[in-house]
């Protein structure tokens, strides 16, 4: 579990502002970053029609649309 410690200040036109640590700052934008990984991970395993290509023509592929 994340634990963070936020402080929380108004600016001049009275707009609710949080401020973190930096070294928790990092750590909530790499949680989040790992969360949007499994995501897109869980995405791409529903849509997988279990189709394969070998690795050298996936490359041939890519570098022809360079």
């Amino acid at each position: 579990m994340l634990t963070v410690h936020p402080q929380y200040i108004k600016d001049t036109a009275g707009q609710s502002l949080v401020i973190l640590p930096q070294n928790e700052f990092d750590k909530l934008i790499e949680e989040l970053e790992e969360l949007e990984d499994i995501q897109l991970y869980d995405e791409a395993k529903k849509n997988d029609t279990g189709e394969r290509i070998p690795m050298n023509e996936a490359f041939k592929s890519i570098e022809s649309k360079r």
